[in-house]
C-alpha cells in the first residue's frame, strides 16, 4: 500500500471539498481494497486485502457520542446530503454518530458501504451508480 497517498486521501477527506469518488480513486491507486471507520476510537484502518493494514486518525474535536439506537432513515438522509450536496465530512460524521452509527466498512472492490450501530443494526449503501448483484 502507498501510505503517502493514503495519508493524502485521509487529509483531503478531513479537510472537506474533495468528492467521495475522487477519494475512492486515490485509495484504489494506493492499493486499498477496503477500509473501516470506527467512531468510538476516531480511527480509520485501510486494508489491502493481503494482510496489510494502515491507520489514520479522525482528528475532529467535539464530535458527539454515538447514539445508543440506530436511526436508519436519518442515516440515509445524511448519505443523500453527502451525495447530492457534497456536505463536509465533519458534518457527515456528526450526523452519522447522532444516528447511532458506531462505524462503517467501505468495500471499494464491492462498491458498497456497510454502516453498523452499537446493537448490531446495519445498513448497506451502494456507491452511486453501482447496482446490487443478483
Amino acid at each position: 500500500m502507498n501510505t503517502t497517498l493514503i495519508n493524502t486521501a485521509a487529509a483531503a477527506t478531513l479537510a472537506g471539498g474533495t468528492p467521495f469518488p475522487q477519494i475512492v480513486a486515490m485509495l484504489v491507486e494506493a492499493g486499498v481494497e477496503s477500509y473501516q471507520v470506527d467512531y468510538l476510537t476516531l480511527k480509520k484502518t485501510f486494508y489491502d486485502g493481503s494482510g496489510g493494514a494502515f491507520g489514520t486518525a479522525i482528528t475532529y474535536e467535539a464530535l458527539p457520542d454515538v447514539a445508543a439506537d440506530f436511526d436508519a432513515p436519518a442515516l440515509r438522509a445524511n448519505i443523500l446530503d453527502s451525495q447530492q450536496k457534497n456536505q463536509h465530512y465533519r458534518d457527515f460524521c456528526t450526523r452519522a454518530m447522532q444516528a447511532g452509527v458506531q462505524g462503517y466498512l467501505a468495500f471499494l472492490r464491492g462498491f458498497r458501504v456497510t454502516y453498523y450501530g452499537r446493537q448490531g443494526d446495519q445498513h448497506t449503501e451502494w456507491f452511486p451508480g453501482a447496482k446490487p448483484q443478483d
